[in-house]
């Protein structure tokens, strides 16, 4: 107990990030809060992280469980991504009503649309609670080690939740090594308010996906409603308008090259300790696959959504997730190429094994870890490779599957029901078809079955699906699947439910080709595939935090961060283009020209409206540009990662610069491993989001919500002058 408790002092002591890299718990800020004020930022600790008084945090909303939103008025505005809110859009839009092609702006509150099951929650407080969850283990081992580290979990979260509507959870914090309990408040009435058409909030397509220059307007904006004693209730017409303890001010002020910049949200995952072999497992053979599965499927879904608007519709949200990680992989591998990843994950192994040979005890702790890590993945990674095409196959590809997990996942529990839980379920069932099949086309789904079952093959040979098809061709197969089973033909599946009770049901599923392969499948996959899988992270985590704590005791002068695992963090840079390659420049910024440029060239991704080359054309800025310029995209050299889209980006003075929503291609490999002279994050401007909710859109009333900050000539110069001489000095000169 007292060597954990030891090592969250070192994290504190010794944890001296770069401006660049890491991802930081806000309790812990006050440890950087002196780095961070040399680089120009004029907040307190207690401005950005405080339980006593509101503080930065507050503002700021984990939104859906994936993204990050913050609040930007007294009236519980929220910003996102557009690509955070994008299946809300989509789940509203109809070809009478084509808010994805179009746009929309609620003129009044009475417009905002409701979105079921959306969540916004907000960080209460963030607690250390490493020595309590192992009190009383003393001597035990085994079962009643366990027993009593998760009797402690309840005591704590049940302490946290009483007397409040809180919720709590506790989450481990390098692999292990140190716990952090996450006391939150979850709003449940999260109504959509305006976004704009896709052709602003997703300019530039899969063409410029991760991709920089960058020309997109990425956000959308929603309202936080509450009940009338201002905490979170399910949706009601007479809630009302959650008022915030803290919302962002908003930066109209110039930019300037070099000037401190923050990006606050819930990044999802890294895995900066991956071992050298699982870095050339996952880089040669896993990525590449996965990416092969998206290829036939993403061509299939292409060819459909070009054929219609209906399908267009109906595909925008799927195609947009499939593609985002797809084309990530895609340069996620190119960029860890491009540093040698392998060849600098075995000199940093080299470093750890060669430190731990100089003291007896680190020998025998930690002489071993690295070898053991790298074993498990030859032992393992056939198995996690299958776990892999399964999700790829079964989780992502054709939408059949879907149906028939959801109705396996309804039966498994249905004898046992009384009859009104019965007559519940079911209609949740009829009720989720209905949606199901709203946004669902048959022959575009046969032929996403076709050829991922094709690929599937190649990747996985002699699997369960060879010995479905038998003799069979995957066309016969797909012909008869799609015309006659319930999970791929509405007709069939309303049928299906109104016949549920009767006694013909069994011999219907039995009969069923799309049910029964799923089932053979799925059997396959959680009998032999995933218990192997949860044996290999199980043991890999264990090793990891070995080899996190070795990293720690026998390096605390270099650069530790506990990797993302979608808990609120706070990164710090600047606003910096890069250098990525030889011969190439990235400036930090793009504006209103580039996306004119971009259309000309004929391409579909960058198709704007005529309304928005009117108003650029005419260099229409209002007051939103920047010496005759509109902003439109800004980089800097800010740590983030998937989950950070969203995510306010804030300068010097805790004001709103912008919304974080992407990285640059190079960047992608930032999960893996940081690079600072390359690694960018992309944030769409707040000056540009203002000039097309006000100029563009005519919803002025929303940025009448807000407060905006500008700044004198007077105070620019000389703020200029200040951050000019930060970034070109070093030493005592720069505090």
């Amino acid at each position: 107990m007292k060597k954990r408790f030891a090592t969250i002092i070192v994290v504190i002591s010794f944890f001296r990030v770069s401006a660049e890299e890491g991802m930081l718990i806000p309790s812990l800020i006050m440890a950087f809060e002196n780095d961070m004020k040399a680089m120009g930022m004029r907040l307190s600790a207690d401005d950005i992280y405080s339980v006593n008084q509101s503080s930065l945090k507050d503002a700021i909303l984990h939104f859906g469980g994936g993204c990050t939103a913050e609040l930007v008025s007294s009236q519980g505005l929220l910003l996102t991504n557009h690509h955070c809110g994008y299946s809300q859009v989509q789940s509203h839009s109809s070809l009478e009503n084509d808010y994805i092609k179009n746009g929309f702006w609620a003129r009044s509150m009475s417009e905002e649309l409701t979105n079921p099951g959306l969540t916004a929650s907000r960080i209460v407080r963030i607690q250390d609670v490493t020595a309590t969850m192992f009190q009383g283990t003393e001597g035990l081992s085994g079962e009643e080690y366990s027993a009593k580290v998760q009797a402690n979990m309840e005591t704590l979260i049940a302490d946290a939740r009483a007397g409040n509507h809180y919720e709590a959870e506790i989450k481990a914090f390098n692999y292990g090594n140190d716990y952090y309990m996450i006391v939150k408040e979850t709003f449940k009435d999260v109504r959509l308010v305006g976004a704009p058409p896709s052709s602003i909030g997703k300019f530039g397509g899969d063409t410029d996906n991760w991709v920089w220059p960058r020309h997109t307007g990425d956000f959308s904006m929603f309202r936080i409603y509450v009940g009338a004693d201002n905490k979170p209730a399910d949706y009601n017409p007479d809630n009302k308008p959650y008022e915030p303890l803290r919302f962002f001010e908003i930066s109209t002020k110039d930019r300037i090259p070099g000037e401190f910049t923050m990006v606050y949200g819930f990044p999802g995952t890294t895995e900066q300790h991956v071992s050298s072999d699982h870095l050339e497992y996952i880089m040669n053979t896993e990525r590449p696959a996965r990416i092969a599965m998206r290829d036939k499927s993403l061509a299939v879904i292409g060819t459909s959504m070009n054929s219609s608007d209906l399908l267009r519709i109906q595909y925008a949200s799927k195609q947009a997730r499939i593609a985002n990680a797809w084309k990530k992989w895609i340069g996620q591998i190119g960029g860890l190429q491009s540093v040698k990843a392998i060849e600098t994950k075995r000199s940093r192994e080299k470093a750890y094994n060669d430190m731990a040979a100089t003291r007896p005890e680190w020998k025998s702790k930690y002489g071993g870890v690295v070898k053991d890590l790298n074993n498990l993945v030859t032992e393992f990674k056939d198995k996690d490779f299958a776990y892999a095409m399964y999700i790829e196959y079964l989780y992502v590809g054709p939408e059949m599957y879907k149906r028939a997990r959801e109705l396996q996942e309804f039966l498994t529990g249905y004898e046992s029901m009384d009859e009104a839980t019965r007559a519940d379920e079911l209609e949740k069932l009829r009720k989720g078809g209905e949606g199901f099949f709203k946004d669902f086309d048959r022959e575009t789904d046969r032929k996403i079955f076709v050829v991922l079952s094709e690929e599937y093959m190649k990747q996985q040979p002699n699997s369960r699906l060879d010995q479905f098809l038998g003799d069979r061709s995957l066309e016969e197969v797909s012909q008869e699947i799609y015309s006659t089973s319930i999970m791929g033909n509405k007709e069939n599946f309303d049928a299906f439910l109104n016949h549920i009770n009767d006694s013909i049901v069994q011999y219907i599923l039995d009969n069923d080709e799309g049910y029964v392969l799923w089932k053979a499948l799925n059997d396959d996959f959680f009998t032999n595939v995933i218990p192997e899988v949860r044996i290999f992270e199980q043991a890999k985590n264990e090793l990891l935090s070995i080899y996190v704590e070795g990293k720690m005791e026998m390096f605390p002068d270099d650069k530790h961060w506990p990797d993302a695992n979608s808990t609120m963090r706070i990164t710090y840079g600047k606003l910096e283009g890069s250098a990525p390659h030889d011969g190439m420049k990235y400036t930090e910024h793009t504006t209103l020209d580039g996306i004119l440029a971009k259309n000309n060239t004929g391409n579909p991704d960058f198709e704007i409206t005529g309304r928005l080359r009117k108003l650029a054309e005419a260099r229409e800025y209002g007051e939103y540009d920047q010496n005759g310029e509109l902003w439109v995209c800004f980089t800097g050299s800010n740590h983030t990662t998937g989950g950070n889209s969203g995510s306010p980006v804030i300068d010097a003075d805790g004001l709103l610069m912008g919304v974080n929503f992407d990285r640059s291609w190079e960047s992608t490999m930032s999960d893996f491993m940081f690079d600072a002279s390359r690694c960018r994050n992309i944030t769409v401007d707040i000056r540009y989001v203002l000039w097309v909710i006000d100029k563009y859109a005519g919803a002025g009333h929303l940025v009448e919500e807000m407060t905006l900050v500008d700044e004198s000539q007077k105070a620019y110069k000389k703020r200029k002058k200040r951050f000019a001489k930060l970034n070109t000095c070093d030493g005592d000169c720069c505090k």
